[in-house]
């Protein structure tokens, strides 16, 4: 199988990408399979680090605002679409899988007028702009939350699949717990609240939680706190004059998350597609702070999807607040039967088998058995 993957910009974009790509070599180790990326994204560096060739087309999104800077892009964003198109030719992919954001609407339109197979997987529950517009066009379109179904309305196909991810539910041993527990110098006393914002961080969490480090209101619960590595070391400045900091572990990153996130209580994070399905796949309650100010406000609908369900609590940015954000893990933490209930909530919106379930639409396309 020949296959070409469009995807680029974030993470968000590019791993559930990464993850069809490794699905189906998996399946047909002989696969051929390129990504088609931009030269500015995160793709530049999480494609390659996967073993997969990137090839690099001009694509921009487009802001309604007539600008200089913007007609340059819409000149550079139709020359991508030439460019797609050969890439396309040379390779004679059998199938075209996009992963949301702007790289799509080259990619997925030229294949359309060549007659390829097209796919596209959308991992928000309130989907993108280039979903929406290609939605016509697409033989297939893979949805990560059922909720995002009604909202396309002109698609040809949806399956809900679910979003891949590689973080799963572990059911460790006390003993394995109590290890992982102890490795990160906590104990297993108090609940564990983790915080984390992204790759990155998010400034305004961190703020709330300095706030709650600063006023000593963690004492009923203790904290693993991802600041991200941009801003670590101003946080630990900041905090160098706060003595006694007990219960909490403030790291720049958390490489080992599903074995973090299988051994706490609750989650509070930023509401990106691929944390809602995580928190899902451990079914872990959480509080979640949308981030503001991007596209539909995406994140807030990813949020919803949880709060549904009785399985999280929303903050929103514009509220945060230390003291805020403490009553509200106060009011879990110290309700057992709460903990209990929100995490088996969580779970409910939990799917199973995604990458099996992506592979056999995959393979129903390329035998022409899609419709």
């Amino acid at each position: 199988m020949k296959v070409i993957i469009a995807a680029a910009g974030t993470g968000g974009h590019i791993n559930p990408g990464i993850a069809i790509a490794n699905k189906i070599k998996q399946e047909q180790k002989d696969s051929q399979i390129i990504f088609i990326g931009t030269t500015r994204g995160l793709e530049n560096d999480l494609v390659p680090r996967a073993g997969y060739e990137l090839k690099t087309i001009n694509a921009y999104g487009l802001s309604k605002k007539l600008s200089i800077e913007n007609i340059k892009n819409m000149y550079k964003t139709l020359k991508g679409f030439k460019e797609a198109k050969q890439i396309l030719n040379e390779f004679k992919p059998d199938i075209v899988i996009g992963t949301g954001g702007y790289i799509c609407g080259a990619v997925i339109s030229s294949a359309k007028k060549l007659n390829i197979p097209t796919m596209l997987h959308e991992s928000n529950a309130f989907p993108g702009k280039a979903v929406k517009m290609l939605a016509k066009k697409t033989d297939t379109i893979l949805v990560s939350f059922k909720d995002a179904i009604p909202r396309i309305k002109t698609a040809k196909k949806i399956v809900y699949t679910g979003t891949p991810v590689k973080l799963k539910k572990k059911e460790y041993t006390i003993n394995r717990k109590l290890e992982i527990i102890k490795n990160v110098g906590l104990n297993e006393t108090k609940p564990i609240v983790l915080v984390f914002g992204g790759s990155q961080g998010a400034k305004r969490i961190n703020q709330a939680i300095i706030d709650i480090i600063k006023n000593k209101l963690n004492k009923n619960y203790q904290i693993i706190w991802a600041t991200g590595p941009k801003q670590y070391d101003n946080i630990k400045n900041e905090l160098s004059d706060s003595h006694n900091i007990t219960g909490i572990k403030i790291l720049p990153y958390i490489y080992n998350m599903e074995e973090i996130m299988n051994v706490i209580d609750v989650v509070v994070a930023r509401s990106g597609a691929m944390t809602i399905t995580e928190i899902a796949n451990v079914g872990k309650p959480s509080i979640l702070i949308p981030l503001p100010n991007v596209s539909h406000d995406h994140q807030l609908y990813n949020a919803k999807v949880l709060e549904n369900e009785k399985a999280a609590r929303i903050i929103l940015d514009e509220n945060l607040n230390g003291v805020i954000l403490n009553s509200t893990i106060q009011d879990i933490v110290t309700d057992k039967n709460l903990l209990k209930k929100m995490g088996e909530n969580a779970s409910k919106v939990s799917t199973t088998n995604v990458e099996n379930k992506i592979y056999s639409e995959i393979q129903k396309l390329v035998e022409g058995k899609g419709d």
